[in-house]
């Protein structure tokens, strides 16, 4: 069971799971995925919140339905890897305003310290 915050509505965290899930292979491109009830008692969470969550990954491309067989994930390198660039801007983004907060005000600075972790 995936474990939730409040910072953010459920349905738009399941996405984000969904997409890292793809993003690291532990979901593969063209597989198909299990019913929404097996997907929504793995995450714990309502069916219709399961729903909205593949209605969005579909809106994004992530996700599609072949009539009869259910749904799958894309196979469509592109896609996958604007997800990928995605992620990474979001999160370099977030992790430079953190770094800001605790006192690293230049960027040279937060460069110094990655190189120095090694």
């Amino acid at each position: 069971m995936v474990q939730f915050d409040n910072g953010a509505p459920i349905y738009l965290q399941i996405v984000q799971e969904m997409t890292l899930r793809i993003l690291s292979g532990t979901l593969q491109p063209g597989q198909k995925l299990p019913s929404v009830r097996e997907l929504a008692l793995e995450f714990g969470v309502n069916p219709n919140t399961m729903q909205r969550a593949m209605a969005q990954m579909e809106q994004e491309g992530l996700v599609y339905t072949k009539r009869t067989s259910g749904r799958f994930l894309t196979d469509q390198p592109e896609i996958i890897k604007q997800k990928r660039e995605d992620f990474a801007q979001a999160e370099t983004k977030r992790y430079l305003a953190y770094m800001q907060k605790i006192g690293f005000t230049d960027t040279t600075q937060i460069i110094a310290y990655l190189q120095n972790m090694q």
